[in-house]
């Protein structure tokens, strides 16, 4: 866990891999769907989703963001490659809310970040481990956080993804609108030898050609609960495979529920 008034009021240097188009973001996210690569504008309001804008100088990247979803009125989860890393500068805002990248919403600042202490990047050569983090905000939201699911849904189990990430295979074409894209839980066969799991879930595009990718890491994979409601179940960690580009799919998540007691635990703490 760390402060940000130890990183400076308005920037953090932290990572975000999968969420920025350098080297070591293309290796993390090479495998995923781009804002998402052949998703839509967004269909409905979705009051949980929020952004982290964020740059890389060092690796020629400016405007980037990374995904993160709303779990309480004064946290967010994101991935923790987004958080920590090489070069990376937070803004050291989050933007809650809004379908727009760069407007509307409620913006707050970031007071904390914590992440997982079994966080290890896999550079690109295998999966990135206890890819987690929670941001807290300097104050509380009014939007509604999403609920996380009590379990996963089954191989096959129809999800969806939010993001915005770029739109173009290995280009820096962020949207600026919210972007969604329809996609089912894969069997962990379905990634690479070893990347799904315990706590990854591989997820596949029910759309040619489409899946998560740059600038959509840490956002937000669904699954509609028992009352027709959304749940959180997933936070885009990288490819599911290594080697493939965003619209070659798969992609993989972290699985959020398996973490539901670490959450807990740092959301009692950090009060």
């Amino acid at each position: 866990m760390f402060s940000m008034k130890s990183v400076g009021r308005r920037a953090a240097r932290t990572t975000a891999v999968g969420a920025l188009a350098v080297a070591t973001c293309a290796t993390l996210m090479a495998g995923s769907a781009g804002a998402i690569v052949n998703g839509t504008d967004s269909t409905e309001r979705y009051p949980f989703m929020a952004s982290i804008p964020e740059s890389a100088p060092k690796h020629g990247l400016y405007d980037g963001s990374c995904g993160a979803s709303l779990i309480d009125p004064r946290w967010v989860l994101t991935a923790a490659h987004c958080v920590r890393g090489d070069g990376l500068e937070l803004d050291g805002i989050v933007r809650i809310g809004s379908e727009r990248r760069k407007s509307g919403g409620t913006v707050r600042a970031i007071d904390r970040i914590v992440v997982h202490p079994g966080y290890a990047n896999g550079d690109g050569k295998a999966a990135n481990k206890d890819d987690i983090a929670l941001v807290r905000l300097d104050r509380p939201v009014t939007e509604e956080p999403i609920r996380i699911a009590e379990r996963v849904g089954r191989p096959g189990t129809p999800t969806r993804i939010l993001g915005f990430g770029t739109t173009v295979d290995a280009e820096l074409k962020f949207a600026e609108r919210l972007q969604e894209l329809e996609t089912r839980r894969g069997a962990d066969s379905e990634c690479a030898p070893g990347y799904a799991g315990r706590t990854r879930l591989c997820t596949i595009s029910r759309v040619p050609e489409a899946m998560a990718c740059r600038g959509d890491s840490g956002g937000p994979q669904l699954q509609k609960g028992r009352h027709g409601r959304w749940e959180l179940i997933g936070a885009t960690s990288g490819p599911g495979a290594p080697g493939v580009a965003c619209s070659a799919g798969p992609g993989l998540y972290t699985d959020v529920p398996a973490y539901a007691d670490w959450i807990r635990k740092t959301l009692r703490r950090d009060a």
